[in-house]
């Protein structure tokens, strides 16, 4: 007999457990399946990003960059500190402890909420049912719901010529886990997880970190004003990133990896002491569906879905990495508000135009929107207005001038179309362009709103009036002759 709910959800992390919360919230019976299993041995609710993505990389991307500041930026601040040394023991337990504490905090929801939890594997069947393999045990559960909610996440890819192999080649999750900080470490991959996790272990002591990146554009996804200005400041940091560089083989000797690649300047062989495969993510939709259910997915395993989440099956929506659209859990998150609002009869939609985007290194990268070469190639007149970090009197004190905030509008509307940042805590100014975008606002509303003085935020503010030409705190263009 199977146990019936308004919704089911199939996964628990930033797309499903946002989904079953708000879906409960909304008055609906709720189930949501998830398979995910921790460290200690244990269920565990908040899927990759919680568990071994997201929060993890922040952890010791923000532990990093305060061991990094203690050993060579206090001094100008006038407080000189001797004898820094990195505990990588406690700093790894800090990272694992908030994400025990947030992952409980989800299940201490699902509580509150009255959310059924199932743990197990779950696969859709025919006729909105869902069998559920259950975790640690040897029997099976059929759940039924009148909506079913697919959120089964993404997986690392992997390549066939550089297989895992224990802890010395790791995808991301296994270098959040490296006991030993690398001596030479290599990676394959000058994307967000790469540059993110290369700078976690420079800043901890790596003598070396290489990035060997097949494309020949650094962050190609990324406004190239932008892309221009991180590729100096991570080279300046130490970073060798090469591009158009793609490896041919790989081989496991002792305790040392060998790598093989070739690029415009021919075939080059390298030797690390540990390995990152950080060539991007794939849909989890393996096994997701009986073949009988009849759920239609692309080529690349992606569930198809319309602008509302459905899928071609009535009833079914999937939401988050598994779909269409940038691999983002605030992404995912907002999908899964959507389709609860939409299950509960209510107007909701997802405005996939102002969806940021942030890459957590030092300097912060952050946009949202489109970018300068895309406005080009579409044939958009538009105004740009940029403001450096350097001319702000907030930087200035933090010690931390580098980058800029671009703004870019409509030349006939002044909407704001696009916003590029990056430099100090840029993963929060985005915000305010984020915001702008959603309520179809203009540079010039920007402009004429008041900021505090002195912020950060100031260059944003500033950035608009750059559009028009009227930024205070900086001269103006010199017109072309």
């Amino acid at each position: 007999m199977a146990d019936q709910f308004d919704v089911v959800v199939i996964g628990g992390g930033p797309a499903g457990y946002v989904a079953a919360i708000r879906c409960a919230q909304l008055g609906l019976n709720t189930a949501c399946v998830d398979q995910w299993i921790n460290a200690r041995g244990k269920p565990a609710l908040g899927g990759t990003c919680l568990n071994a993505g997201c929060i993890p990389s922040k952890s010791l991307l923000e532990s990093s960059e305060r061991f990094s500041q203690a050993q060579h930026e206090l001094a100008d601040h006038g407080i000189k500190v001797s004898g820094v040394k990195l505990d990588l023991a406690t700093m790894l337990a800090r990272k694992d402890q908030i994400v025990q504490d947030l992952t409980l905090g989800i299940e201490q929801l699902f509580k509150a909420n009255n959310i059924t939890w199932v743990q197990g594997s779950a696969q859709l069947q025919a006729g909105k049912q869902v069998q559920v393999r259950q975790t640690g045990k040897k029997t099976t559960r059929s759940l039924v719901a009148e909506h079913i909610i697919l959120a089964p996440g993404s997986l690392p890819v992997q390549l066939d010529h550089v297989p895992l192999q224990d802890d010395i080649v790791v995808d991301s999750s296994g270098a959040l886990e490296f006991r030993d900080v690398p001596k030479r470490l290599g990676i394959i991959g000058a994307g967000v997880i790469g540059l993110e996790l290369g700078s976690v272990w420079q800043r901890l002591g790596a003598d070396k970190v290489t990035l060997l990146e097949a494309q020949d554009t650094f962050l190609s996804i990324a406004d190239e004003q932008m892309a221009k200005e991180a590729q100096r400041a991570f080279a300046k940091q130490g970073l060798d990133i090469q591009l158009g560089s793609r490896v041919t083989a790989c081989q496991v000797k002792g305790k040392k990896v060998e790598l093989s690649y070739q690029n415009v300047d021919g075939e080059h062989k390298a030797q690390f002491d540990k390995l990152i495969v950080a060539v991007g993510r794939r849909a989890n939709t393996h096994a997701l569906a009986a073949d009988e259910a009849g759920l239609l997915l692309d080529e690349w395993g992606f569930i198809h879905v319309d602008d509302y989440c459905l899928t071609n099956l009535p009833g079914v929506y999937a939401i988050g990495d598994a779909v269409r659209g940038p691999m983002l859990a605030h992404k995912g998150s907002e999908e899964g508000v959507m389709v609860a609002e939409l299950i509960a009869g209510h107007v909701a939609h997802v405005n996939y135009d102002a969806v940021p985007s942030v890459i957590y290194t030092h300097p912060e990268i952050a946009w949202v929107g489109a970018t300068e070469q895309a406005l080009r190639a579409s044939g958009v007149e538009y105004r740009s207005g940029v403001f450096p970090f350097a001319a702000s009197g907030r930087a200035r004190a933090m010690g931390d001038t580098g980058g800029f905030i671009k703004l870019l509008a409509d030349a006939k509307t002044d909407r704001l179309l696009g916003a590029h940042m990056i430099g100090p805590q840029c993963s929060e100014l985005i915000a305010e362009a984020v915001i702008t975008m959603q309520l179809g606002g203009s540079a010039e509303d920007i402009a004429l709103t008041m900021f505090a003085h002195p912020t950060l935020s100031e260059s944003v503010h500033e950035a608009a009036l750059a559009v028009h030409g009227r930024a205070i705190h900086i001269a103006p263009r010199r017109s072309k002759t």
